[in-house]
């Protein structure tokens, strides 16, 4: 059976279904998802390219980053580093063996946890990083079996909650004490309700019970967000998706309370002949991880925007699928075999943040973030291993493309925000100094 057939199958029984449920199943079916069938969606030979196939200098700064937040923490002797997402572990790699190098201390205090539910893509990393966890610095966090709240299901419901989210309804308490390392990529909910998230999203407090969590923690989420399941809501109501002749279908059925709620406070309502994102997977998300750290950071990049973005007119309608290298408007012509994004609603995403008790920083462009990092030292990172004119000229390019508007710059935001940190030493840091020195 392909993927098509059992999306057509899942609407003959159960009828049309939302377009978070639609992009879920294409991007994370456990057998026929996107994500879960291959690992090669990534660079030249896939789909597309992140910031970790431009160039190491991505995962170096970053290196420079984490090693100079580990300071402002109070260099302690055990950290950990959670990438959300990690795919094929370049940018892992990167920072593993960069600290390795350059930052021993904080390398020597240093555990790399990848937080990834393909299985494709974990097999990948293990080959990419095998020496990283043959020597324990890196690992797969446990993953603890879920106590599903029986209020989800229906429309927006892409994710369960555990445990205390900030407020949110349809809370339920977790049990820390079942470990099930074989736990699917698939739970069912009231009334056989099947909901396909991506794991990490699926379990993401379920990973606040784990012990290290307890331990000063960096959570980093490179083009994470994007990659959630939405729902698309216009003035018709919500997305549905339906079959007919064959065909997959747009219908639509009544907003619920909830995100129109999402829109009144972070969006804004679609006009006539358009369509808005309503993220509340990605907020949902982001109270967990926020509600679980402790004591330090994330650092989320994405492209996204603002809501004072959306109402200048910009970021309407913006699902959007990639397929070697070529991006289309249309998320029906390969389920499981594009990528199927929409842009980062980072107001949302600040506001759950600190809702949940951490300390957001102004919203930076990848421009800044990164010229803030590197200008100390001139990147040296990037050329320190050049020994020819035409080598150092590649480089330049590809650290252009990270850093400009024409290529990265502008497009991609850092979202970073901190608990248990003293104000100051946060906007001392040097990722936030250039955007605070331009403004």
């Amino acid at each position: 059976m392909t993927l098509r057939q059992k999306i057509e199958q899942e609407i003959r029984e159960r009828g049309p279904i939302p377009f978070s449920r639609y992009m879920a199943l294409c991007l994370y079916d456990p057998e026929l998802g996107y994500y879960s069938r291959n690992a090669e969606q990534f660079g030249k030979a896939g789909d597309f390219y992140t910031a970790s196939d431009v160039h190491a200098v991505f995962g170096r700064l970053l290196a420079r980053q984490f090693e100079e937040l580990w300071r402002v923490l109070g260099s302690p002797g055990r950290i950990e580093l959670l990438e959300l997402g990690p795919g094929r572990g370049l940018f892992a790699q990167d920072v593993l063996d960069w600290s390795e190098k350059k930052f021993p201390e904080f390398f020597r205090a240093l555990h790399y946890s990848l937080a990834e539910s393909s299985g494709a893509l974990r097999e990948r990393l293990q080959l990419t990083l095998g020496r990283h966890f043959k020597a324990g610095k890196a690992s797969f966090p446990q993953r603890l079996k879920p106590v599903i709240s029986d209020e989800l299901g229906g429309t927006a419901a892409a994710v369960p909650f555990y445990g205390d989210t900030g407020g949110l309804t349809g809370a339920s308490e977790i049990s820390p004490a079942t470990i099930d390392e074989d736990n699917p990529a698939r739970d069912d909910i009231g009334e056989g309700t099947t909901l396909v998230v991506p794991e990490v999203a699926r379990n993401a407090a379920a990973l606040a019970a784990e012990a290290w969590f307890s331990r000063p923690l960096i959570i980093f989420a490179n083009e994470f967000f994007d990659a959630l399941p939405v729902e698309a809501i216009s003035p018709q109501g919500e997305l549905r998706i339906a079959t007919q002749n064959g065909r997959f279908v747009e219908t639509w059925a009544p907003a619920s309370a909830e995100e129109l709620e999402f829109l009144d406070r972070h969006s804004l309502h679609p006009e006539a002949g358009e369509r808005i994102e309503v993220s509340l997977t990605a907020q949902r998300y982001m109270s967990r991880i926020a509600a679980a750290v402790q004591r330090g950071f994330i650092i989320a990049i994405d492209y996204g925007y603002t809501r004072e973005e959306q109402l200048a007119g910009r970021h309407r309608g913006t699902v959007t699928a990639f397929r070697q290298h070529s991006v289309s408007a249309n998320p029906y012509e390969a389920p499981g075999e594009q990528d199927i994004t929409g842009h980062v609603n980072f107001t949302a995403l600040a506001a759950a943040a600190e809702q949940n008790g951490m300390r957001v920083q102004p919203l930076l462009t990848q421009s800044q973030f990164l010229m803030g990092i590197g200008e100390k030292d001139q990147f040296a990172d990037a050329f320190e291993e050049c020994r020819l004119p035409q080598e150092r000229a590649k480089v330049a390019l590809q650290l252009k493309h990270l850093v400009t508007p024409a290529g990265m710059g502008e497009s991609f935001h850092v979202l970073v925000a901190s608990r248990g940190v003293a104000r100051e030493r946060v906007r001392a840091l040097s990722g936030l100094s250039f955007g605070r020195s331009q403004s």
